[in-house]
């Protein structure tokens, strides 16, 4: 596994509750990075030698602001690429907005992305506008992520489990609860190919604030705190990874035949299916289904 980039999830802990959100981020969440954490992690990118780019996220990095800084100047100091990805609360004018990003540019960072649609503010706030505008004003490179609301649109039932592009909602975390009501769905073995990931040449994985490595959020390859990072990727084999393995195989579906689960007769997408049939294998892989937290448990 050939890794460029890491991206840390500096805290669960979100001033939003997002619907649409992966990670079921929220203002009390548990797990917090520490400054010792990132520079573990960072020398052990270093090992790799393939390492290229350390993206801060969340839930939300700016709420741990002082942090994530130091994070950024360390990162960028060993030699790596830094970016963010925020959801521009902090923006609530273009004055205090370049306030919040003065200081980040003054780093070095490379990348800043915003979130942008209406999963995450109302129609009309203009908070991301405001980060977007200050960081060009200071000469960021910076880019928005906009996510299509589903509330907001009807999805061809011919394009369901088709692969994510321009922003569609991918129905894990907290869109399994709040988000499939109403949507067109299809038999669950239509889904035998994971269309989100590729275990056989990943290029990046997320790491959380209690160690776990993410090949896909809530599906994890260990702990680098039990082992270092660098020997858990270096060793790490998808075909022989209880829930890797049959995702290659046969894709979500290839966990219901696997692990003879019960199931639901459809799903609206991969994720859908693949995230519940995770959720009922936990008891029995729990180094490779963790958190508690991407799982929606406090």
């Amino acid at each position: 596994m050939k890794i460029t980039g890491l991206h840390l999830l500096l805290t669960y802990q979100c001033n939003l509750e997002c619907d649409h959100c992966f990670v079921w981020g929220k203002h009390d969440a548990k797990g917090v990075m520490v400054l010792s954490d990132i520079r573990e992690i960072c020398k052990e990118a270093r090992k790799l030698g393939t390492v290229e780019w350390i993206y801060f996220e969340g839930g939300e990095p700016f709420l741990y602001y002082p942090i994530m800084l130091k994070g950024l100047k360390e990162a960028t100091n060993m030699g790596f690429k830094t970016g963010i990805v925020t959801n521009g609360y902090w923006a609530t004018t273009i004055e205090d907005a370049m306030e919040w990003l003065t200081p980040i540019s003054e780093t070095g960072v490379v990348d800043l992305t915003i979130s942008d649609d209406t999963l995450h503010y109302a129609k009309g706030d203009e908070r991301p506008k405001n980060a977007v505008a200050a960081a060009r004003e200071l000469g960021m490179k910076v880019s928005t992520i906009v996510t299509e609301n589903p509330k907001e649109y009807s999805r061809d039932i011919e394009q369901v489990g088709s692969p994510s592009s321009g922003g569609t909602v991918m129905f894990r975390g907290r869109a399994v609860e709040k988000l499939i009501e109403g949507l067109p769905r299809k038999p669950w073995d239509f889904f035998r190919k994971c269309l989100d990931e590729n275990f056989l040449n990943q290029s990046r994985v997320h790491i959380d604030p209690f160690g776990y490595v993410h090949v896909c959020q809530g599906l994890t390859i260990g702990n680098w705190k039990d082992e270092p990072l660098s020997e858990l990727i270096l060793h790490f084999d998808p075909r022989s990874h209880p829930i890797c393995g049959p995702l290659l195989e046969e894709g979500p579906a290839g966990l219901i035949y696997r692990y003879n689960l019960p199931h639901e007769e459809s799903y609206v997408d991969e994720c859908h299916l693949c995230y519940l049939a995770r959720l009922a294998l936990r008891e029995r892989f729990p180094r490779y289904l963790a958190p508690d937290q991407m799982y929606g448990i406090d």
